[in-house]
């Protein structure tokens, strides 16, 4: 049991501490509201990217990201191929080493957290300090047929270079029955011909050896018909290691029992090299199911590793599966006395899998350390961070605290040392016998071998989980450094997403500017950190792939805002770019929003990273409310999980995984989590496994009042205690869904708890008398939300995430208290004075303006029912200025040398002077205006529109920025009676330049210099400037 024991004191360390962090009262939240607290921290990848790197670029760097509120950096070692050419610096040298010493002993002295990734490259944990028997392995083979009887000796075939054996097997030869003719045709129809009918029972097909995705279909001849047996998809779309060790492995496919003289194979010409249709039965899809060939794409979803039932075909007897393994000398000369019959003898050794870390320079360039093995991913934290602490002096990294995980982009492995004793101890069985399962062969049945890849399956997430992240953890806890991961992969992920996360002290998502990427990831992250007891779930946030020097804080509020609702609460931008100099826009790479200090709204991004603080601070308070728990079932791999039946409008959900459920109790008829998590209803996948301890466990949760939605399992799905395990599943799931044969019942006691078997989640959480969380008066409106709870009070973030105002009726699931408008973007707060109670809910009539997003407050009672008012008063425009301006461009940026005069406000790119036209950088608009008396009532500017930030001074005091509508701001404290002046620093992207530079700016004038564009002469100018109009107004 020592791989138990070992995975269970894992995962009490780590949830030791999970549920007790501090949480403040709802006065010192709303006092960190106003004034965020400087040590609220605000993240960035800092990619060092093939060598363009300096001493004075780091420190231009720290200090500018300490002038931003940036407080933490995370810092990549980035190879050639990703948009920047070689610099001059290499990797290890003396150089090197010295521009990181400078850069741990400046980050120190401003006090900016430093985590280094822990391997050159993003992906993943290598080097070339890593040794092939410390590397990512697979189980290899080399096959040989005898037969006996017979002495035997001689040597077997070798299995591969750097080999490291495991185990020499011999096993019966099943006879061969089936022989076809094979004809081929141009559009790719193979045709397979036979001199008498026979029987087919299996596929195994050979695809060429490129990339290459096709339906293919098999028919039987009858008579003059075509009968369909099956059709399958052909998909090895993708070559690289980091998706299978073998790229172009075979696709085989069991079928039904087929007897017939012809079969006809359609498939895309060019696909195929090799077809065999045989009466012996196959493991259907055996290289998928034991990780040789994995997804090939960066989405697995929830049932990507998930097959179907097999047909009930025998194979070779376990029994019949002899270890020959001690009369092979180290030479590879068998010695053996062969028994009557045809055998198979299969030589089976450990092979690198070759995957290699990157994007990493050439010099960090090595082969992935082994994924289960604690003692290899110690050797390869020693080899590179470690060396890292021995040679910059401790005085010297002061904040150098976090190891750094990205996202998993290194494809599976399916052996390591000791593999056979870790089997034994977590399943109780020899996997020797079965080892013939991972080359196709069937052993026992269909079902049996499936259940031993499945046990092969569940043993890798497992050492994935506890040997490498743990692993990682632990000696870097060691070192007085924590752990930060992205608790997902996009290539060849191998874990269980939540388990995989729950060993690593932090855990992130990822999200995308726009596009797809984020669509699951955030809530595989936020899941993990709400079920395990993780304050903080990071998102590596507001990526993109292009277009350059486009993207801005205004545009990236919508995606942030979302993720926020979906459980993000801390942020760590991508992309960071370290400028070696002071060429413009500089560095750049084919990826990543520009977050240096070569981009032009940098200086403005503290106003951006202001709201970000805020909202961050605000969603790590409190605990997340949530009523519905989707059990992610104990398959694996798994990357995400699946909302099956779908979650109704108005609540919130958490993926879980047997993990957390084995350790839970139920409390006030809730399913309650180690970390204090609590849900009403435990969604069950549909599905037909469960192993038995999992279901003994629901089974006492249900009768201590737990509810729970979902079909009955039929059996276990592992190998372990077979058959008695499924004995046992099936009479504990009829006793507890009652033999499940009443189709007209919706649900079952049992104890104090209740089993739907069939319903959806509304009919379920009406029965329980459960009102959505948060909903309004029209469902369709683009509104998301998350709800978070303190000791004193609750609180809500309410986002539309459209690009219009709305106007709606709130119901919130609170009651007893009055409800606050707390504005993270103003950092306003004011009562909302108009509300009603209802039955289980408070109705608050909001607004919110396109992309706006607001903290509805809860914390001060009531017993009034209802309160009359005007939660957001009518705007009155006290004057629009709307005479000339004065705008100064930047110097030394190709603008206007001396101050212009706008007429109107306008868009620069529809100017006719190339100056404005194609201007970046900033400019400064200035004016004034007269104020006859001053309002009592609070007074507001508003700009209009900006493009695509801006900063405001009134009278020469600096008033507050601008980045996202409404662009308006409090000025009621810088007014005086009279005249007034207005300085308004606008700053856009250096899209515009950049495209005027390819060819409609004279040569002579063009002073830009970036090393990645997505750009051309004819991409089209973004609007840019201070658009208006330009107003001042009240609220009353």
């Amino acid at each position: 049991m020592r791989g138990k024991i070992k995975w269970i004191a894992a995962a009490l360390l780590l949830f030791s501490g999970g549920p007790s962090f501090a949480q403040d009262s709802m006065g010192s939240v709303e006092k960190n509201f106003k004034n965020t607290p400087e040590s609220q921290q605000l993240g960035v990848y800092w990619y060092w990217i093939a060598g363009n790197m300096s001493k004075e670029g780091v420190v231009k760097d720290l200090k500018a990201m300490k002038s931003v509120g940036i407080n933490r950096a995370f810092i990549g070692m980035i190879g050639e191929n990703q948009g920047a050419p070689q610099g001059p610096v290499r990797m290890f040298t003396d150089e090197w080493w010295d521009i990181l010493h400078t850069m741990f002993k400046t980050a120190g002295e401003l006090g900016i957290e430093i985590g280094m990734f822990n391997s050159p490259g993003w992906s993943q944990s290598g080097g070339p300090w890593v040794e092939p028997s410390q590397s990512m392995r697979y189980l290899g083979y080399a096959k040989d047929t005898l037969s006996g009887p017979m002495k035997f000796k001689g040597k077997l075939p070798e299995v591969g270079e750097e080999a490291q054996p495991v185990r020499v097997i011999a096993y019966p030869l099943a006879k061969a029955t089936t022989s076809f003719a094979v004809g081929k045709d141009d559009d790719g129809t193979l045709t397979f011909k036979a001199a008498k009918a026979d029987t087919v029972r299996s596929i195994f097909l050979r695809p060429v050896e490129k990339e290459i995705v096709s339906e293919a279909a098999l028919y039987a001849k009858v008579g003059n018909d075509l009968s369909l047996v099956e059709e399958f998809l052909i998909d090895r779309s993708r070559s690289d290691t980091n998706v299978g060790f073998e790229p172009f492995a075979p696709i085989v496919v069991s079928i039904p029992e087929t007897v017939a003289s012809e079969f006809v194979l359609k498939v895309k010409p060019g696909v195929v090299k090799s077809v065999t249709l045989s009466g012996t039965p196959a493991v259907e899809r055996y290289p998928e199911k034991s990780l040789s060939k994995m997804w090939q794409t960066p989405h697995p979803m929830w049932d990507a590793y998930m097959w179907r039932d097999q047909p009930d075909y025998k194979g070779i007897p376990a029994g019949e599966v002899k270890d020959v393994t001690a009369k092979m000398s180290e030479d590879g000369t068998l010695e053996w006395d062969v028994p009557a019959g045809d055998w198979v003898v299969m030589r089976t050794a450990m092979l690198p899998t070759g995957t290699l870390c990157s994007p990493a320079p050439a010099e960090g360039t090595g082969l992935e350390t082994d994924k289960m093995s604690k003692k290899h991913i110690r050797a390869h934290f020693n080899n590179y961070l470690g060396q890292i602490l021995k040679r910059i002096p401790v005085q010297d990294r002061k904040t150098f605290k976090v190891c750094v995980e990205d996202s998993y982009e290194t494809g599976g492995q399916n052996w390591t040392d000791n593999m056979i004793e870790d089997f034994i101890a977590a399943y109780g069985y020899d996997p020797v016998p079965y080892i013939p399962v991972m080359s196709g062969v069937v052993v026992g049945n269909e079902d049996i071998s499936d259940r031993f890849l499945w046990d092969l399956r569940r043993l890798v997430a497992n050492e994935v989980s506890y040997n490498y992240v743990g692993g990682l953890r632990e000696v870097s806890n060691e070192n007085g450094l924590t752990t930060w991961l992205e608790n997902y992969g996009h290539w060849g992920f191998p874990g269980d997403f939540l388990q995989y996360g729950s060993q690593s002290d932090e855990i992130a998502g990822e999200f995308w500017s726009f596009g797809s990427l984020g669509d699951i990831e955030n809530r595989v992250a936020s899941s993990c950190g709400h079920i395990y007891g993780k304050k903080k779930v990071w998102a590596e946030s507001f990526t993109c792939g292009g277009p350059d020097f486009t993207q801005y804080p205004g545009q990236m509020k919508q995606r942030g805002d979302r993720f926020f609702t979906e459980g993000i609460n801390a942020t760590l931008y991508h992309l960071y770019i370290q400028q070696p100099d002071d060429r413009v826009p500089g560095i750049n790479a084919w990826f990543g929003n520009e977050f240096n200090r070569n981009n032009t709204w940098f200086s403005q991004l503290d106003v951006f990273n202001d709201y970000i603080k805020r909202c961050n601070y605000m969603l790590q308070q409190g605990r997340y409310i949530a009523d519905v728990a989707y059990f992610l079932g104990e398959d694996c791999p798994k990357m995400t999980g699946i909302k099956d039946p779908e979650l109704p409008e108005g609540f919130s959900f958490d993926y879980i995984n047997s993990d957390v459920i084995m350790k839970a109790c139920v409390k006030d008829g809730k399913l309650t989590l180690e970390s204090g998590m609590q849900y009403s209803v435990l969604v069950l996948p549909k599905i037909k496994t469960m192993r038995p301890e999992l279901l003994e466990k629901l089974e006492k949760l249900v009768s201590e009042g737990l509810v729970v939605l979902g079909p009955a399992p039929e059996r276990s799905p592992s190998l372990q205690n077979y058959p008695e395990c499924d004995i046992k599943v099936r009479n504990l799931a009829a006793r507890m869904w009652k033999g499940n044969t009443d189709p007209f019942l919706r649900s079952v006691s049992y104890g104090k708890g209740k089993i739907y078997k069939d319903a959806s989640l509304e009919q379920v959480l009406a029965d329980l008398g459960i009102a959505p969380d948060f909903t309004t008066d029209d469902p369709s409106l683009p509104l998301q939300f998350i709800h978070l709870r303190l000791s004193d009070g609750e609180y809500y973030f309410v986002s539309n995430q459209g690009d219009k105002a709305i106007s709606f009726d709130g119901l919130f699931r609170v009651k007893g208290k009055t409800p606050e408008l707390w504005n993270p973007l103003t950092k306003d707060i004011h009562d909302m004075p108009q509300y009603k109670t209802l039955t289980k809910t408070t109705k608050v009539p909001m607004r919110l303006e396109a992309y706006e997003s607001s903290f509805i407050v809860f914390r001060k009672d009531t017993d009034r029912t209802s309160s009359d008012g005007c939660n957001y008063p009518a705007k009155t425009v006290l004057t629009t200025i709307d005479t000339p301006w004065t705008v100064a461009f930047q110097e030394k940026r190709g603008g206007p040398d001396k101050p212009v005069t706008f007429g109107t406000l306008y868009d620069w790119t529809t100017s006719d002077d190339a100056r404005i036209k194609y201007f970046s950088g900033n400019a400064t608009y200035t004016n004034s205006f007269k104020v006859k008396k001053l309002p009592q009532e609070p007074v507001y500017l508003d700009l209009g529109k900006v493009m695509v930030m801006a900063k405001v001074k009134i009278n020469g005091e600096y008033a507050g920025g601008v980045w996202t509508a409404p662009y308006r701001l409090n000025i009621t404290s810088l007014l005086r009676k009279g005249v007034n002046t207005i300085e308004v620093e606008v700053v856009n992207c250096w899209r515009n330049r950049l495209i005027g530079e390819k060819d409609a700016i004279p040569a002579a004038d063009r002073f830009t210099f970036q090393t990645a564009t997505y750009l051309n002469k004819d991409s089209e100018l973004q609007p840019s400037g201070l658009l208006g109009p330009v107003e001042l107004q009240i609220y009353r």
